[in-house]
């Protein structure tokens, strides 16, 4: 348990080092970000409009209808919306409701970092792999998974740009490959197969029930 714990701390502290690096050092992390044309013009419509109401949006929206604008409702199928009006995705906050402190989201997301290191070495664990390569493997592709689960939906169903998704995918998958090195090199020298897992299990769960 201690490898584990120790291969999944530094793991996950290596992968949040590579995240700030892509995102202040190389241009990975920007890829497909675009900045809104007269801003301040555009913000202040969004809060002329939206005000308080902080939300996910979708537009046009598919669901639902909008009968005081006959000549939107002429429209009356999602793809004659689309092809007519812009599409997309929004993620609103009204002013002052989200923080703006960057130390809270850097610990958040080092926090978020380590939850999926430490889970990805702990699967880990649970294999029978033995030598460095398929663990390595094992880890990247635990990444993979991981990368694919949300982006690939996020670009076809919300229409998020190929270059970000792909540069976002990059980004994790690169992050899982430092995690697997790290948990590779410290778990080299255990064994660990499915037996282990069945073992461990029962103490997690009786610690759980002492506490």
């Amino acid at each position: 348990m201690n490898r584990i714990f120790l291969a999944g701390l530094l793991g996950g502290i290596t992968m949040f080092i590579w995240q700030h690096i892509a995102y202040t050092v190389l241009p990975l992390g920007f890829t497909g970000i675009r900045k809104l044309p007269n801003e301040k013009v555009v913000l202040d419509a969004l809060q002329k409009n939206i005000a308080e109401n902080s939300g996910f949006y979708l537009f046009p929206a598919w669901w639902e209808s909008n009968p005081t604008d006959k000549e939107y409702e002429d429209t009356n199928n999602f793809a004659g919306k689309m092809a007519r009006y812009p599409s997309g995705v929004l993620v609103y906050n009204a002013a002052g409701s989200r923080s703006a402190t960057l130390s809270r989201w850097l610990w958040v997301e080092l926090l978020n970092q380590l939850a999926q290191a430490i889970l990805a070495v702990l699967l880990l664990s649970w294999t029978r792999l033995t030598t460095f390569i398929g663990r390595v493997t094992f880890v990247v592709v635990v990444g993979v998974i991981a990368a694919i689960a949300t982006n690939v939906g996020n670009w076809n169903w919300y229409g998020f740009s190929l270059d970000y998704t792909l540069a976002l995918m990059c980004i994790q998958v690169v992050g899982f490959l430092c995690l697997g090195l790290i948990a590779a090199l410290i778990l080299k020298r255990r064994t660990f197969g499915v037996v282990s897992a069945r073992r461990f299990l029962p103490r997690i769960w009786g610690a759980i029930l002492r506490d």
